[in-house]
């Protein structure tokens, strides 16, 4: 049955303004709120869209989970609600593979995540063969979308363990952003990371090596004659991250940007 003219309408919502938004951020903790005020209103499609990304932020969801995307190297990531953000710092380690990647390269991207890592150098480098795995099936599905121009595949599964055995011994660049948060640290993690982020994408075990250990164990099995495997890891935990590396064969040194906050290590298969 049709509605009377005098019957009410629904309701509207009143759309927020850019001073309103910047003020409910400013008041929930967010430090850069004119920054982020702008981006929801750049990507919200209409006022309805725009108050519900508002509010799911001020309760303390992290910003790119709200957006949908993440900006890593100049490249907008789709990230999901719990699959981890690329950090900011992380393009460091893209940079420092991007130097040593010829074209053509093979390269495999553990511990994927969202993608970001491949992706970035998927178009830093050209024609990449590019492989990723990620042992949680939201960040899998987020990765096969963000790879996907670069013609990447993305395998569920743990470390190693999905890949095709072709690529054992044919590897340039293996990525590996492995969690490198000990434990008993991840409480202390921001809320936006330890609530909102897959516990496997930051828990890297008692003292935050665990999987990295599992990915220099075998990595020299993967590694073409001269390829290098690449990860980052907190400061503190260098010398033991370049004694993983040398155990599993590899000639291992570390590289760090100040600027960045950000330490990579590099292993190389001997020719």
């Amino acid at each position: 049955m049709s509605a009377s003219p005098s019957s009410p309408a629904s309701p509207s919502i009143t759309p927020l303004t850019p001073a309103a938004i910047v003020t409910r951020l400013r008041t929930a903790g967010c430090v850069f709120a004119e920054d982020e005020a702008e981006l929801l209103v750049g990507t919200a499609r209409d006022p309805a869209e725009l108050a519900a990304m508002v509010e799911r932020r001020v309760t303390g969801q992290p910003l790119e989970h709200v957006l949908g995307w993440a900006e890593f190297r100049g490249l907008r990531i789709a990230v999901d609600v719990g699959v981890f953000v690329p950090r900011r710092r992380t393009e460091f380690l893209v940079q420092q593979a991007a130097a040593l990647a010829r074209p053509g390269a093979v390269v495999v991207d553990l511990c994927c995540g969202s993608g970001a890592l491949g992706a970035a150098l998927g178009v830093s480098v050209d024609r990449v063969e590019l492989h990723a795995a990620d042992i949680d099936p939201a960040a899998v599905r987020c990765a096969r979308r963000n790879v996907a121009d670069v013609g990447g595949r993305v395998y569920e599964g743990d470390l190693y363990e999905p890949l095709p055995d072709a690529l054992r011994g044919r590897v340039d660049v293996l990525l590996a952003n492995v969690p490198y948060v000990p434990t008993e640290e991840v409480g202390l993690l921001p809320p936006e990371a330890r609530v909102h982020e897959a516990r496997v994408a930051l828990d890297g075990g008692a003292d935050g090596l665990d999987v990295l250990r599992r990915v220099t164990a075998d990595a020299a099995r993967w590694l073409a004659p001269g390829g290098r495997l690449l990860f980052e890891t907190s400061e503190r935990q260098v010398p033991y991250a370049l004694e993983a590396v040398a155990d599993g064969g590899l000639v291992a040194r570390s590289v760090s940007d100040e600027e960045m906050y950000a330490t990579v290590v590099v292993g190389t298969r001997p020719s």
